[in-house]
């Protein structure tokens, strides 16, 4: 499965105890957290259809959770192999709630990226942020990998996430290509909107959009690298009323910038 990743980008796992028993314990603390947050818009955009909920899991490191334990299993065992054997300490995980309707606008998000959103699912790279007002895209979160872990049943019409096979590699080479002229200690504030644009674009031409799904004590993995996005609510799709529920991890790269930009 390692190669498989490299080569995807992606890797979904189905449904596996040692998960299903850590979302005994996660699962209603990620609701908990989501409907604390009462009605919209508090800690909910999109016009009420996205409950954002970055760094909303009261998780440790191991993933504990209310009791919990450690967050184990095959994908966590897969990631660690991965790794080269051990796994970053684990911030808190985001609570990522999908409703339907989405999308909306965003909170001051202009007609352009609210087409982009539309169009071409918000695609993006984790960790390659806006940056002032002119929003330069630059590494200032450079992340291992993303773990999604869903919480709710929901089929594929109900606005799942979506990843363009084999994007991390066209993504990692313009990254590289781009700071190869500049020293180390640059790369936190080197402009890469010209890259990352081009580079999206190609990919928007050259790779597939898949579409990925799991049930919960299922898990999903993205490469760092990959172009992925979240798909629009359809008519018709099964959900329950919390919405499509994933618990996502997203711990710091070991290495940080320079770990971030390997080619593995």
């Amino acid at each position: 499965m390692v190669t498989d990743f490299a080569t995807k980008g992606w890797a979904v796992f189905g449904r596996d105890p040692a998960v299903l028993g850590w979302l005994g314990h996660a699962g209603p603390a990620a609701i908990g957290v989501m409907q604390g947050a009462g009605a919209p818009p508090a800690g909910f955009d999109c016009e009420g259809t996205w409950f954002v909920g970055v760094d909303a899991l009261p998780n440790d490191a191991t993933g504990a959770v209310n009791g919990s334990g450690p967050l184990t299993g095959r994908a966590v065992a897969f990631l660690r192999a991965y790794m080269g054997g051990a796994l970053p300490p684990l911030h808190r995980a985001q609570v990522s709630a999908l409703f339907p309707g989405y999308p909306r606008p965003r909170t001051g998000e202009g007609d352009a990226a609210f087409r982009y959103r539309q169009r071409r699912d918000a695609a993006h790279v984790d960790g390659l942020l806006p940056v002032g007002p002119e929003r330069h895209r630059m590494i200032r979160e450079p992340h291992a990998f993303v773990l999604g872990l869903p919480v709710t049943a929901c089929d594929d019409r109900a606005s799942p996430l979506v990843v363009w096979e084999g994007s991390h590699r066209i993504m990692g080479a313009a990254f590289r290509q781009a700071l190869e002229p500049y020293p180390p200690r640059d790369w936190p504030d080197v402009d890469l909107t010209g890259a990352y644009h081009a580079a999206r674009a190609q990919v928007f031409r050259r790779c597939r959009r898949v579409r990925l799904v799991a049930r919960p004590g299922g898990a999903y993995a993205l490469h760092r690298h990959a172009l992925h996005g979240i798909a629009a609510w359809q008519d018709g799709a099964e959900a329950p009323p919390e919405g499509r529920v994933i618990i996502y991890f997203r711990p710091e790269c070991p290495g940080g910038i320079r770990g971030w930009l390997d080619p593995d």
